[in-house]
């Protein structure tokens, strides 16, 4: 077995080896980290270290390639026409690739052709259609802290949207990560946080320097050609503004271009969006299950829109709810003006726009294919009919959008001519140009095109000079054009017949004339595609002067086609608008869960929930399987399609100011950071307690479940207190501790429901719907026997169920009684005199436990 593990290519002295791979060590030793795609002719090669890793995560051979300073050269290589596979398996792991083509004319060089790097492709630079997941953001973020808190930058270069952001808790910050979640990340040598960045697939570190203020200042203007940054109202945000300095830059690096799409810089106020953390994000199953699909998802329920860029948008929407009521206000309008109309046709138009959003990205970069141009045309040609199908829409903000849409006339006319209904997929395979656009190029068709015909005359004429059938005219890659005649007959060739090669029971020969014919097509052929190739680039080179306008007709393409899915799933699902309300309230009138009706066979069972000022925190009592986390997660998901604008799934719903919604529901071990169940607990009820505020949603579902029963009611007791009476938050709060039913008496704004259940012949029936008060019973027992759990273990736990309830009833009872009797327990007197004293109905857990330590320690 051959060693390939003792030079790395840094070690390398280039004295040592051939031109090439002299040039190969050089271009490498730019992108040390990165796998590096050498052209050779019809393949991409790829030498020592980069050859035996992408052997082992592609499964390609691994070969040899000679020797060169004494010692054989590991490569392995791919066709050239299939690097987009190649790179999308890569892309999946991680990788990032630098891809060197022959920039030199290899029929004119007779040394060492020249090659350089064209592009680096990483899995945050990502432009091809075949690499991208088609209805998914795919980002590139940069991230940088400081005393005061943390700078963000995000890029969507598929795009061009690209936003800042600050934030000053570590909380938040998480949870934007979270729900951005960047396929890349750039970060600066000093970050000290990296728990926070670590999970992301791809993490770089780079020079402290490049996230400088002003060499990012610096990078900016030159990339936007501003002086300042002032016209961006960004000038303020300079943490962020040096993270998208480093971002640009970086972006720059890989692409060896310039980014006319990237043409804005947003920034992006955490007061202007309701805020949702990652446990909130992951227990609502906005749009990834817990099993890290898209399956039975709120996504799945709403997102029926007809264009990928349409559907991005729309999770950005979902991910980012609104506190601005004018906004949420005119998407509502917008939303009910389009459920008046046909949405089917409107959805029809959008249908034939696709992806136009990312066609823009391929054509900024000069990476656009022929299906890019037919897919542009295929979008301008719906422009009109939209326009007239949305001409009696009165509401602003679909008039708005209309108006962005654009004039497009004489690009329209120009791809109308320019390029054929259905191109190839590739400029190199040709006729992508439309036939009368050129009359240059129409004549070098025509000669090419006329091969056929001539080539069917000529061997006609030739039969009938030599007197034999057999004769035959053809083509070869390696001999070109020949005429062949059977060996038997090779008697009759003439003298002017050229032999080019001899095979079995036939002879091949050329002729002046098919010679002369060939070189002339040949040439015109050549001359063709070339001509083809420069028409292309100058259909491109029309095209960019609008993008900037072509991408704001793309953004409301893309924002109609959300606000029509939301006005068809609101007129499908017998959604109703939200009143949006100024003073701090949630009444939902027979609410559904958005999902779990969708997915249930049996009609569901609707509920309502009000919260106000005077209701702030509902405990919820009930059994297991009863309903009450499907009526939590109800209620989160109702508000947060009532703050996208979208129509929920209820009958009547009142929302005043929301600013966060969190979530305690549910947990499971994280054997990677070594934290329990109950660890994790207590870490997201820690982030509720310092965040949430008397605006904010919090919704609570069994906790202190993971500790003693003890720990765990003194727990929830605590919390329910500091949310009731101190923070004041719209709590939904789930028990099986019934001892905080007790709080309603003494806390104002707190207040009991439960879910009834029907016990029937030792058997119980779920009903599914709440009612006021306090459950009196948990049913534990009845729910393990549904389960399947022995009847003999049921029975066992029955009767020491029996005997828990008998002694917690005579505890404090038996401790009263041995304290009086006991003359000579010290301190009994003030014992006593605090049981006497205790309302039983009032005591805290707390106050309990250290009673009964007492008792304990005296008797």
């Amino acid at each position: 077995m051959i060693d390939y593990t003792r030079e790395k290519t840094s070690d390398i002295d280039l004295n040592n080896h051939t031109p090439m791979i002299q040039q190969y060590l050089s271009i490498k030793s730019s992108y040390p980290e990165i796998l590096l795609f050498y052209r050779m002719g019809d393949f991409y090669e790829l030498f020592y270290e980069d050859a035996k890793k992408v052997s082992e995560l592609l499964d390609i051979a691994l070969t040899t390639r000679g020797n060169s300073a004494g010692n054989p050269i590991p490569m392995a290589g791919i066709p050239y026409h299939a690097l987009d596979n190649y790179l999308n398996k890569l892309m999946q792991l991680g990788e990032s690739v630098a891809i060197c083509e022959q920039i030199g004319e290899t029929s004119k060089c007779r040394s060492l052709v020249e090659r350089k790097v064209v592009r680096i492709v990483t899995p945050g630079t990502i432009t091809d259609e075949s690499l991208l997941p088609e209805r998914k953001d795919n980002l590139i973020a940069a991230i940088i802290m400081n005393s005061s808190g943390y700078g963000y930058a995000t890029l969507d270069i598929g795009s061009g949207n690209f936003i800042i952001s600050e934030f000053n808790k570590i909380d938040i910050m998480d949870s934007e990560i979270q729900r951005t979640n960047p396929a890349e990340l750039l970060y600066p040598e000093d970050f000290e946080e990296l728990k926070l960045i670590k999970h992301l697939p791809v993490i770089r570190r780079r020079p402290v320097w490049e996230f400088d203020l002003d060499t990012a200042c610096q990078q900016l203007n030159l990339h936007f050609g501003t002086r300042d940054l002032k016209g961006f109202g960004v000038e303020d945000a300079n943490l962020a503004i040096r993270a998208a300095g480093c971002l640009i830059q970086y972006v720059k690096d890989t692409q060896k271009t310039s980014l006319p799409h990237i043409n804005s810089i947003h920034i992006e106020h955490q007061k202007d969006i309701v805020i949702i953390d990652a446990a909130t994000r992951r227990n609502l199953e906005i749009t990834q299950n817990f099993s890290g699909t898209s399956e039975n998802t709120l996504v799945s329920v709403i997102d029926k829109t007809v264009t990928p860029m349409g559907s991005r948008m729309l999770k950005r929407w979902l991910n980012m709810p609104l506190r601005n009521n004018l906004k949420i206000k005119k998407r509502q309008e917008a939303v009910l003006e389009l459920k008046e109309i046909s949405i089917e046709e409107v959805k029809s138009l959008l249908r034939p726009v696709g992806d136009l959003e990312r066609i823009l990205a391929r054509l900024a970069l000069y990476t656009a294919r022929p299906r890019d141009l037919s897919g542009m045309r295929n979008a301008l040609r719906q422009l009109p009919k939209l326009k007239l199908a949305l001409v009696k829409v009165q509401s602003p903000l679909i008039i708005g959008l209309m108006r962005q849409l654009g004039e497009f006339s004489e690009l329209s006319k120009l791809l109308e001519k320019a390029i054929i209904e259905t191109p190839p997929l590739l400029i190199r395979d040709g006729a992508v140009i439309a036939t009368g656009y050129s009359s240059e190029l129409d004549k070098l068709r025509s000669l090419s095109e006329g091969t056929n015909e001539y080539l069917s005359l000529l061997e006609i004429n030739e039969r009938k000079k030599l007197g034999t059938d057999s004769l035959k005219v053809g083509f070869n890659r390696v001999h070109g054009y020949y005429i062949q005649i059977n060996s038997n007959h090779s008697h009759l060739v003439p003298i002017h017949y050229i032999r080019s090669q001899t095979l079995k029971n036939v002879q091949r020969y050329i002729t002046p004339e098919l010679k002369k014919y060939e070189n002339s097509m040949m040439t015109a052929r050549a001359r063709s595609l070339l001509l083809e190739k420069k028409l292309y680039n100058e259909i491109l080179e029309f095209i960019i002067p609008y993008l900037k306008s072509l991408q704001s007709c793309s953004a409301s393409l893309s924002e109609i086609d959300v606000l029509s899915n939301l006005a068809e799933r609101a007129y499908t699902l017998n959604y109703c608008r939200p009143i949006l309300k100024e003073d701090p309230c949630i009444k939902i009138i027979n609410g559904r869960h958005p999902v779990v009706e969708q997915v249930i066979k049996e009609p569901f069972i609707a509920n309502s929930l009000e919260l106000s000022p005077n209701r702030r925190m509902i405990i919820i009592t009930g059994p297991n399987m009863g309903g009450k986390s499907t009526y939590m997660r109800q209620a989160a998901l109702i508000v947060l399609l009532a703050c996208v604008g979208s129509y929920v799934p209820a009958e009547k719903m009142n929302i005043g100011p929301l600013d966060r919604i969190f979530t305690r529901i549910g947990a499971a071990d994280d054997l990677a950071l070594g934290r329990s169940t109950f660890m994790i607990e207590m870490i997201e009820t820690a982030n509720i307690m310092h965040n949430a505020t008397a605006n904010s949603l919090v919704l609570i579902d069994e906790i202190g479940r993971g500790t003693s029963t003890y720990d765990g009611l003194s727990l929830a007791w605590s919390c329910v207190e500091k949310l009731a009476k101190s923070i004041k938050a719209m709590t939904l709060f789930s028990t099986h501790y019934f001892e905080l039913t007790k709080l309603t008496k003494t806390i104002e704004g707190v207040f009991n429901i439960h879910f009834n259940v029907i016990e029937y012949e030792n058997n119980i029936i779920f009903m599914h719907k709440i009612q006021e008060g306090a459950s009196n019973k948990s049913y534990g027992l009845a729910v393990a026997a549904l389960a399947g759990i022995p009847k003999e273990i049921i029975k066992n736990a029955s009767e020491k169920l029996r005997q828990l309830e008998y002694a917690s009833d005579i505890t404090k009872d038996t401790y009263h009684n041995k304290c009086i009797a006991n003359n000579q327990l010290t301190n009994k007197n003030s014992i006593i005199q605090k049981l006497s004293d205790i309302n039983p109905d009032l005591i805290s857990p707390y106050q309990a436990l250290k009673l009964i330590y007492d008792l304990k320690s005296l008797i």
